[in-house]
């Protein structure tokens, strides 16, 4: 499973020019889910999440988790962070979940999410989604699970 973290001052999920989801300061997450994957691999992800320490101290040094600072987690599902880019122009999604499995486990990290975590939102599986933010930095991280 990949994470693709950005730190935001604020981000949000539009579909069909209605706002689904929305965050102040916190972490916009695009989620990729690989075939491999189960839901242990949803857990971790998000244990690294919220635990992964991007947000500045008193010094501006990176050590405060998004646990710590009580900020948001936006969770928006991208099939496209499973392309595989090695070869040629055009990418290969032979690596990505099957779309049953993709959406199975996008839930579960949801739902893992919500049990453990108070500010929770998500983006729509399957939708066309305008995701807009301001990245906060910027800080961006690649996480794999």
């Amino acid at each position: 499973m990949i994470g693709l973290l950005q730190r935001v001052t604020q981000a949000q999920v539009t579909v069909d020019g209605d706002t689904v989801a929305s965050i102040n300061t916190g972490l916009l997450v695009l989620v990729g889910i690989e075939k491999n994957d189960s839901e242990k691999q949803a857990q971790r992800l998000f244990q690294k999440l919220i635990d992964y320490r991007v947000f500045p101290d008193e010094q501006d040094k990176m050590n405060l988790s998004l646990q710590d600072i009580k900020g948001g987690l936006l969770l928006v599902p991208q099939f496209t962070l499973a392309a595989d880019t090695q070869k040629g122009l055009r990418p290969s999604f032979s690596s990505a979940a099957a779309p049953e499995l993709g959406k199975q486990l996008f839930e579960y990290l949801i739902a893992y999410a919500r049990q453990q975590f108070t500010s929770v939102e998500t983006g729509v599986f399957g939708a066309e989604m305008q995701v807009s933010l301001i990245n906060d930095g910027p800080v961006t991280f690649w996480l794999k699970t």
